[in-house]
């Protein structure tokens, strides 16, 4: 075995010269590597005894992609096109052999190879889309070649790996070798290339065909989906650009296109975000090494749309829950609500029968808390008041084993206070899932005052078990997110009575690049939550549509009136309620332009941002975007609030709340870490 550098070597098997890269933890295309790669493949090809040559990677994958620590610094030689071009350019088969994932680079690297083999569990893609970029090697002008532009269209513009036995189908790789045999059938197949006498297959070499209109076509299809996104436009860009330039100018295409993303704002907020996910995971504080306690059997108290969702996250991923509900008619209607909602999805394809059947086999229904004393932990999900909280977590700590981890998903109140319903504060934490819960990603895990660090670690981790990106928070009214949209809340109403509709907010909002504004929302999850015929006065707008029955979608009415397809449209009703009640409260309308709008519904976030980092209760900038992304439809290519301020920049948020002062003090009162970041030139991310 000749060592080519710290990260790859070049053995022989009698012809065939096998260049293995071994960079943990996933080889990553660091300088190292791609200088190994290109070293090898000049010893192999000037070697007169090696006729073939197999490319492998050791560890658990083959190349995983680009190393994303080298973004934004100076690019160093030899660049991933060098690597590419040296084992396109060897007169010597070049193998490549795939087992874990081929993605982005990893993927363009096996492209320059003149075969690809893997096996069946192997995954091959092009993400680079959900970074904000394109692919920056040649992905987009090789890709194609092989497997279609209509192929490559979806590759490229969904970032979604696909299977080996799906790639072998599209002629992305050539052979499938046994799952443990992979390197003896790679140099196999690379002898019987020799033997057959097989041609060079340089995938820049084989023609691109496009049915006309193929890309506009594809455009429409997807508008609703890649609205307000630059990366898949530009990665269609690249697709067409391989179908009708040659392949040379084609690679300048995407290169050219490839830089002006990455120079983008919209990458570098993608990529800021890929990194916030990962930081979100570091507790300061948490000592290194904590234990985790063992979590085997779940507890839900709720059998409604939030108890029945957390419940199927854990039913998901192999946990055994008990839900307890007070109404056997409650519990059965949520039991069916779960059933159906996993049937729904075997439907579509993405469960089997047998899935649906283990997930509901888990599941054990009850009326009695008795049955939670073994549960390891246990989440309360009801109605969101404190008397109710305090009783039933009183009740546990009667019943429920020690040690066992007792959380709320309350979505406002004081997790504290509800600690101190028990005596072990120190196994109480707060879970704030996020409507439906089987699907946001989002968890808000509150740290009490008394929160121990394993029970925290605890619950972290099993986070990432049922596929939860996971936020701690501390404990105020509202956490971070809903603190957050509060604010936000508040000037939409301020701005309806002073000189907007409801349809003009939700515009801007969605435009900015939400999936609803605030009034299409409320509509979605019902004006009644939380109202009460019995003690309403009408003295909001709320308040006067739920007296006159539009409480959102399920009216057909709410701020939008709404036909059978659920499609809204602005209601002349909520028009002439909303301009009595500015005249009832004396309130002048006046033009409001959507400038004021946008500015009026996010700063005051932003600035909100600022008073909960000041006050502890979220640890980093990021770890508030992250909530804001995977909570609350922030649109991804804006980077979450916190980011947003320091792209329009903090002076700009600043003048501008002093100026929105002038009209409310108490309401736009700057927190003093903007005032102090504005002034000093600093940023909220780099804070």
């Amino acid at each position: 075995m000749a060592e080519i550098n710290a990260v790859t070597d070049l053995t022989t098997e009698g012809e065939v010269a096998v260049l293995t890269v071994d960079s943990p933890p996933v080889n990553a295309l660091s300088v190292a590597v791609r200088q190994g790669i290109v070293d090898g493949i000049a010893r192999a090809v000037a070697d007169p005894s090696v006729r073939g040559i197999v490319l492998a990677c050791a560890g658990r994958t083959f190349i995983a992609g680009a190393d994303i620590t080298e973004f934004g610094r100076p690019p160093q030689e030899p660049s991933l096109h060098a690597v590419i071009r040296d084992i396109e350019a060897s007169p010597k088969p070049v193998v490549a052999a795939i087992h874990g994932t081929a993605l982005g680079g990893g993927l363009e690297t096996a492209l320059g190879c003149h075969y690809r083999v893997a096996v069946p569990s192997a995954r091959l893609g092009l993400p680079e889309v959900k970074l904000g970029l394109l692919p920056g090697a040649g992905g987009t002008q090789r890709l194609p070649r092989v497997v279609g532009v209509s192929q490559a269209l979806e590759m490229v513009t969904s970032g979604t790996p696909i299977g080996a036995k799906q790639a072998l189908d599209r002629g992305l790789v050539d052979a499938l070798a046994p799952e443990d045999g992979l390197r003896a059938f790679a140099v196999d197949y690379a002898r019987r290339l020799l033997a057959d006498n097989k041609p060079l297959h340089r995938v820049r070499d084989l023609p691109v065909q496009a049915e006309p209109g193929v890309f506009d076509a594809f455009r429409r299809a997807n508008a609703r989906k890649f609205r307000g996104f630059d990366a898949p436009e530009y990665n269609i860009r690249c697709i067409e650009a391989a179908a009708t330039q040659p392949f040379d100018e084609g690679e300048q295409t995407e290169r050219r296109l490839f830089m002006e993303l990455m120079n983008g704002t919209q990458s570098k907020a993608q990529r800021y975000l890929f990194f916030a996910e990962r930081e979100a995971q570091k507790i300061p504080g948490l000592p290194k090494g904590t234990p985790v306690r063992p979590i085997k059997k779940v507890g839900v108290i709720g059998a409604g749309t939030m108890g029945g969702g957390i419940s199927m996250n854990f039913l998901s991923a192999g946990y055994a829950v008990t839900i307890v509900e007070a109404n056997e008619r409650a519990l059965e209607r949520g039991v069916g609500i779960m059933r159906g909602n996993y049937e729904n999805t075997a439907k579509k394809g993405r469960l089997t029968t047998e899935q649906v059947e283990r997930n509901m086999g888990l599941l054990s229904p009850s009326m009695s808390f008795d049955d939670l004393a073994e549960c390891d932990l246990v989440i309360e999900a009801v109605f969101e008041n404190m008397d109710i909280k305090l009783d039933i977590f009183g009740k546990l700590d009667r019943i429920v084993k020690q040690g066992a981890i007792l959380a709320s998903n309350t979505s406002y109140l004081d997790i504290d206070r509800i600690a101190g319903a028990t005596q072990r504060p120190q196994d109480v934490c707060g879970m704030h899932f996020f409507s439906p819960a089987n699907v946001m990603r989002l968890l808000e895990v509150v740290r009490g005052e008394r929160t121990a660090p394993d029970v925290l670690e605890t619950v972290m981790q099993l986070a990432k078990k049922i596929g939860k990106a996971a936020v701690v928070a501390g404990v105020c009214h509202g956490f971070i997110g809903n603190r957050m949209l509060n604010l936000r809340q508040r000037e939409a109403n301020k701005l309806i009575l002073e000189g907007a509709m409801p349809w003009d907010v939700d515009r801007v909002i969605y435009d900015f690049g939400f999936p609803m504004g605030p009034f299409q929302m409320a509509d979605l999850a019902g004006l009644d939550i939380g109202w009460s015929a019995e003690t309403s006065r009408g003295e909001t707008l709320r308040d006067q549509l739920c007296e006159r029955d539009r409480r959102g979608q399920k009216t057909r009415s709410g701020f939008y009136d709404y036909n059978e397809k659920r499609e809204h449209t602005p209601s002349p009703i909520v028009e002439e309620l909303v301009l009595k009640q500015s005249a009832e409260r004396q309130i002048r309308r006046r033009k409001i332009d959507d400038q004021e709008i946008l500015e009026r519904c996010i700063y005051p976030m932003i600035n909100e941002g600022a008073l909960i980092l000041e006050e502890g209760r979220a640890y980093r900038a990021s770890d508030i975007d992250m909530v804001w992304l995977t909570g609350y439809g922030w649109p991804a290519y804006r980077g979450g609030p916190m980011f947003y301020g320091d792209t329009v920049g903090l002076k700009t948020v600043l003048g501008r709340m002093q100026e929105f002062q002038r009209m409310s003090e108490a309401d736009f009162r700057p927190a003093p870490m903007l005032v102090k970041l504005a002034e000093s030139g600093g940023t909220f991310t780099a804070a």
